[in-house]
């Protein structure tokens, strides 16, 4: 079991990986500095394409880094956060949500329109997880007065946020999956020869 154990941390946390962690970390964090509302209505609910970065790591390395990334770049944005805490578990939830299937699906069948099917039904993951993440998280903690009612006259922009935020995301990685599928194979290929060769030196 100690083997077992010792063998996956060293596929998922090798210095190769943690390097592209990082990068990819660092990316997601940059670009929520960027992130704008869409809805006056709801101006807690803002736009920003971190997702995107975090998905390519999902597809490059599968869904443990992708986890790991959102998690450290959550506990950064809690720097600059005026939610305490509270729009993070939110985005955490939804990040895990989005990227979770085609992260691990990518890791059984490869192709365009495999990764258009994937991005599809991580979109509606994500939509489908915001509501009770709303219901249940954000609006009871953020704004704990009156936060029922608040909810039932908001609860389709959250709805439309979400579509919006993912189908935007979709699209995005969709256009670059063919250069992007280049370099996953290029950089895994490079990958598997390293580890080899540092297994067969130790």
């Amino acid at each position: 079991m100690k083997d077992q154990t010792k063998t996956m941390l060293k596929n998922h946390f090798s210095a190769t990986h943690i390097a592209y962690m990082a990068l990819f970390t660092a990316l997601a964090y940059v670009v929520t500095f960027l992130e704008f509302p869409i809805f006056p209505a709801t101006p807690w609910l803002k736009l920003d394409f971190a997702n995107v970065f975090f998905l390519l790591e999902g597809f490059l390395f599968g869904p443990v880094e992708a986890i790991v990334s959102i998690t450290i770049k959550e506990l950064l944005c809690l720097t600059k956060s005026n939610s305490m805490f509270v729009g993070e578990i939110a985005n955490w939830l939804m990040s895990v949500g989005y990227v979770i299937i085609p992260s691990i699906a990518y890791r059984f069948k490869k192709g365009k329109w495999w990764v258009a099917l994937y991005l599809v039904l991580g979109s509606a993951l994500q939509i489908a997880v915001s509501i009770p993440a709303n219901q249940f998280i954000t609006y009871p903690l953020f704004m704990p007065e009156n936060h029922a009612e608040i909810f039932a006259e908001t609860w389709y922009f959250i709805l439309a946020f979400n579509a919006i935020k993912s189908v935007a995301i979709s699209i995005i990685v969709f256009l670059i999956y063919k250069p992007l599928s280049r370099f996953i194979r290029a950089t895994r290929e490079k990958l598997t020869k390293k580890q080899k060769k540092q297994e067969s030196n130790s």
